[in-house]
């Protein structure tokens, strides 16, 4: 007799009990191209081979396409109105401070993982970035022995107690990884191999870094290194016999100018022009510790008014400014996007698929930015491909999205 439920539910969706250990993937700002073009040149023969013999699915990022409400949408199986992360940063209405939102107590439901661990399986969980792993992690019970959780970027610091397990760099045999690497994606891939054999996990995710896609684009040299090492741990992953499912957390494209600059619309100089300067405040949820990323440049804002201001009359005159995409209200952009109405501003911009928003220029520090600005957050980086080492037995949800990827795993594989 099983010793383990058939299935278990997690935020009103059921999964079933994994026949075989289930990794899911985040290649953090992986577009499709990325992938097409290493197989085109022969450098990724495993995925190109899961891709023809497998399942090879385009899916749908949440918005804004920003790492942590991606990540998070994947290992809840819901969007951010469910799970509440509607971003990497945030105001915080009960303090009116500008947080990263990276802490465990932003997270408003369980995880996958928590779901699973609860009912007795072995999980676990790494990331490249650190500031994923509290939110990650949230709930999971390290000391029962069935679930490790730990970054790449802090394996150096991971213990027993907190992560589940010590002596993490000893274990994965590698050296701690700079975090503004090729490396540390290949950490966590180097990590999750050594997972599967070891600590026999039934339910995995990997969480990589977009440290190279944000440098390089598809075809480069930088990248073509890059995904011929994720085939090389992707092929690992799949020989060992895991169910494996390569999704991402959102794409990438130039945002420069000819010259090789930024192309920017600072916002907060232009609603400071519309109105009393400083009496709106403009957020960018892609704010996080990576500033050599990106410089806190990408394609979705939302912006904070006075109670008095008309917003559709700056909702009509943002819409006119070259570059942007789309403006809306608060409501309109909830409605439209899934995103939870107390976290989100006033007025909601994204810029087009070349153009990033900014606040003010002196407030970017772009002295990172060694190469053509490349960045995410709007409409056109919301196409992430989806692909699985097993067929599939039925259809997949229409439209598919990118967290529905634990649900590919462990309900649409053919058994």
């Amino acid at each position: 007799m099983s010793e383990h439920p058939p299935r278990v539910s997690v935020n009103g969706r059921d999964y079933r009990w994994p026949a075989a250990p289930s990794v899911v993937i985040c290649l953090d700002g992986s577009e499709p191209g990325y992938i097409e073009t290493a197989i085109d040149k022969g450098l990724a023969p495993h995925l190109a081979r899961l891709m023809r013999d497998g399942a090879n699915l385009t899916a749908l990022s949440v918005i804004p396409s920003f790492t942590n409400p991606n990540n998070l949408s994947i290992v809840t199986g819901r969007p951010p109105s469910v799970h509440g992360v509607a971003g990497n940063y945030f105001l915080d209405p009960a303090t009116g401070e500008e947080v990263m939102m990276n802490d465990a107590r932003f997270l408003r439901v369980d995880t996958i993982m928590k779901g699973f661990a609860d009912a007795g399986a072995r999980v676990a969980v790494v990331t490249a970035k650190d500031k994923l792993q509290a939110l990650l992690a949230k709930g999971l019970d390290f000391a029962a022995g069935r679930a490790i959780a730990f970054s790449a970027e802090k394996a150096d610091q991971a213990t027993r107690a907190a992560n589940g397990l010590d002596h993490a760099l000893a274990f994965v045999g590698q050296p701690l990884p700079p975090v503004y690497s090729a490396a540390l994606s290949e950490f966590a891939f180097a990590a999750g191999v050594k997972l599967l054999a070891s600590f026999h996990p039934d339910v995995m995710y990997l969480s990589t870094t977009d440290y190279v896609q944000h440098k390089a684009p598809p075809g480069s040299a930088a990248a073509d290194a890059f995904y011929a090492m994720v085939d090389r741990h992707v092929g690992a992953l799949d020989a060992a016999g895991a169910v494996v499912v390569l999704t991402a957390d959102h794409g990438m494209n130039d945002k420069h100018l000819a010259d090789g600059s930024p192309d920017v619309l600072y916002l907060q100089d232009v609603v400071d022009a519309l109105l009393i300067p400083g009496a709106a405040r403009v957020i960018l949820p892609i704010t996080d510790p990576y500033v050599a990323h990106h410089g806190a440049l990408g394609s979705f804002a939302t912006i904070y008014l006075p109670p008095e201001v008309d917003r559709a009359k700056v909702v009509a005159a943002l819409a006119a400014e070259p570059g942007v995409e789309a403006a809306m209200e608060r409501e309109e952009a909830c409605a439209r996007f899934e995103l939870p109405p107390d976290r989100v501003g006033d007025i909601v911009v994204l810029s087009g698929r070349h153009k990033v928003l900014g606040t003010t220029a002196a407030r970017h520090d772009l002295s990172g930015l060694a190469e053509p600005l490349r960045s995410h957050g709007g409409l056109w980086e919301q196409r992430v491909p989806m692909i699985v080492n097993r067929r599939l037995a039925g259809p997949t949800p229409e439209p598919l999205r990118n967290f529905d990827a634990f649900d590919v795993a462990l309900n649409r594989i053919a058994r």
